[in-house]
């Protein structure tokens, strides 16, 4: 298997530098890209279609806190970050379209054993929608 471009999943939680220490791993061993992508369905479908705020610097649909805790994310990677995509709404919808569009292979996402996780898995539905492979990895 040769991996080109890992996209990494990112919750705004200290939580995420695991997954970003896992990416950084299999990206310095595979020599592959990395890039972010951030949706937050909290607010429903705001803003329809997925921004790379690495490309525009439009107004988005976040408060600055989400873009700065992004922007920590990118510099805890202490690496280029190819893309950082956000986007409001359900990330399976999104996620289709970006993964094809910029040649992604790997997807790398977060999974937590609790018990409202277990209830509402954001994993198993990207489980069950990714048209490339995946590597869930567990959340204390």
């Amino acid at each position: 298997m040769e991996y080109r471009h890992i996209l990494v999943a990112l919750e705004l939680t200290d939580d995420t530098k695991i997954l970003i220490d896992k990416a950084i791993f299999f990206a310095d061993k595979l020599e592959a890209s990395i890039s972010f992508v951030y949706i937050d369905g909290t607010h429903g479908e705001i803003y329809p279609e997925l921004v790379d705020i690495q490309e525009d610097n439009i107004d988005l649909p976040f408060n600055e806190d989400a873009i700065t805790k992004l922007r920590v994310f990118e510099t805890y990677a202490n690496q280029p970050i190819q893309h950082i995509f956000v986007g409001t709404g359900d990330l399976n919808d999104k996620l289709k379209n970006t993964i094809e569009t910029h040649g992604v292979d790997l997807l790398l996402c977060g999974h937590h054993h609790d018990f409202w996780h277990k209830i509402i898995s954001h994993s198993k539905q990207l489980i069950d929608t990714s048209p490339v492979d995946i590597l869930v990895v567990p959340m204390e």
